[in-house]
C-alpha cells in the first residue's frame, strides 16, 4: 500500500524564499558596511620627472633594462610631457648599450621623426647610424650592412657637418670603405684561385677605381700584373707595374710585381727598383690595418651618452647644450674591423 508524502504548501513556500533573499541582502549589506574602509585603493602613477630621473639613475647604475622601461612607461603615460622627447633619446640610448640595436633604432626613428629641429638630432643621427655600423660582420659575410652603415654615416655629415660627430663619421666611413675594399678583394683572390681571370680583374680593378684611399690598392695592382702575366697580357702587366712603382715604391707588393716581372723579362730600362723611389706624398708604403686600440686613440669607438645624461636631475628636451658632452670613450667596437686588411700578410703562390 503506498505511503502518503508530505508536500509544503506554496504560500510556505514563497515565504522561505523570500526569507532567504532578504537574509542574502542584509549579509551583503554588512559586508559592504563593515569593509568600507578596507576598499581597495587604485595606485596612483609617479610624475614624469620621477620617471625620468628613476630611468637616468638606471643608466648610470648601468641597469639599461630598467631604464628603458622607466622611459617607456614615461612615454604611454606621459606623450604629452616636456621629458617625452628625451626619454625617447634615452631609451634607444638604453637599447643600444644593451646591443639590442633594432629596438635602439626604432625609438631613435622617432625621436628624429617628431622632433627633427631639436638640439639632440645630430647625436640621435648619429647614434642611428651607430647601430648599423656596429652590426658589420666579417669580411667573408654579405655586407649589406656595411653599405647601410655607410649611408647613415654620411648622413650624419650631411646634415651635421660642423657637428663633433661629422669627424667621427668620417673615420667610420673610412674603415667601412676599406670593409668593402677587403670584400671585393676576397672575391677577386677566389676568383683567381678558380683561373676565373675575367671576374678576378672586374673584382680589383673595381678596388683600384672605387677604393683608391683604402689600404687594399697596392696588392690589387699586384694581382692585376699577375692575372695579366697568367693571360699573356704583358703590355697591361707593365703598365699596372709602373703604376704600383708610382705609388707604392716601398710596399711588399712592387717588390712581388718587381719580382714577376724580371721573371717575365718584361722590365724596362727606366723601371724603378723596389724602395729607390719616392711615391706622392701620402701614399703608403704598405697596407695599414687599425687595431681596436689604435681606432680608439683615433676616437673610433662606441656611443657616449647622450647630452642630457650629463645633469640630472634633468630638464625638459633642448635645455642642454651639445658642448656638454665628454669625448674619450675607451669602449671600442671589435665587429667593425674584422677582416680589414684581410690577405695583406702575405700572397700565396
Amino acid at each position: 500500500m503506498p505511503q502518503p508524502t508530505s508536500r509544503i504548501p506554496s504560500s510556505v513556500s514563497s515565504r522561505l524564499v523570500s526569507t532567504a533573499a532578504c537574509a542574502t541582502l542584509t549579509i551583503l549589506a554588512g559586508c559592504s558596511l563593515f569593509g568600507k574602509d578596507k576598499a581597495a585603493q587604485v595606485p596612483q602613477l609617479a610624475s614624469a620627472d620621477a620617471y625620468y630621473n628613476n630611468g637616468i639613475d638606471a643608466l648610470r647604475s648601468r641597469r639599461y633594462t630598467l631604464a628603458a622601461a622607466e622611459f617607456e612607461v614615461l612615454q604611454q603615460n606621459y606623450p604629452y610631457s616636456g621629458y617625452t622627447a628625451n626619454a625617447q633619446l634615452m631609451e634607444g640610448y638604453a637599447y643600444y648599450l644593451q646591443s639590442k640595436y633594432a629596438e635602439s633604432a626604432q625609438q631613435l626613428d622617432r625621436f628624429i621623426e617628431l622632433h627633427p629641429t631639436s638640439g639632440d638630432a645630430p647625436y640621435a643621427f648619429y647614434l642611428l647610424a651607430l647601430c648599423y655600423y656596429e652590426q658589420i660582420g666579417d669580411v667573408r659575410r654579405d655586407q649589406q650592412m656595411t653599405s647601410e652603415s655607410m649611408s647613415r654615416l654620411q648622413d650624419v655629415i650631411a646634415r651635421f657637418p660642423q657637428s663633433k660627430y661629422a669627424r667621427d663619421a668620417q673615420l667610420k666611413i673610412d674603415l667601412c670603405r676599406d670593409h668593402l675594399a677587403g670584400k671585393e678583394m676576397l672575391v677577386g683572390r677566389y676568383y683567381q684561385q678558380q683561373r676565373a681571370y675575367e671576374g678576378a680583374i672586374g673584382r680589383y680593378q673595381r678596388v683600384v677605381q672605387d677604393f683608391q684611399t683604402t689600404n687594399h690598392v697596392a696588392e690589387a695592382l699586384e694581382r692585376l700584373v699577375e692575372v695579366y702575366l697568367s693571360l699573356g697580357l704583358t703590355d697591361e702587366a707593365r703598365r699596372t707595374g709602373s703604376v704600383l712603382a708610382y705609388n707604392y715604391p716601398g710596399s711588399k707588393w712592387y717588390r712581388y710585381a718587381y719580382s714577376d716581372l724580371k721573371r717575365y723579362r718584361l722590365l724596362e730600362a727606366g723601371t724603378p727598383k723596389p724602395g729607390t723611389t719616392k711615391g706622392p706624398a701620402g701614399a703608403a708604403s704598405q697596407a695599414e690595418t687599425l687595431s681596436p686600440a689604435q681606432s680608439a686613440a683615433r676616437g673610433i669607438g662606441r656611443a657616449d651618452a647622450p647630452p642630457a645624461l650629463s645633469s640630472a636631475p634633468v630638464q625638459p628636451v633642448n635645455s642642454e647644450p651639445l658642448t656638454q658632452q665628454s669625448d674619450g670613450s675607451t669602449l671600442t667596437s671589435n665587429v667593425a674591423h674584422q677582416g680589414v686588411g684581410q690577405g695583406t700578410s702575405g700572397r700565396p703562390r
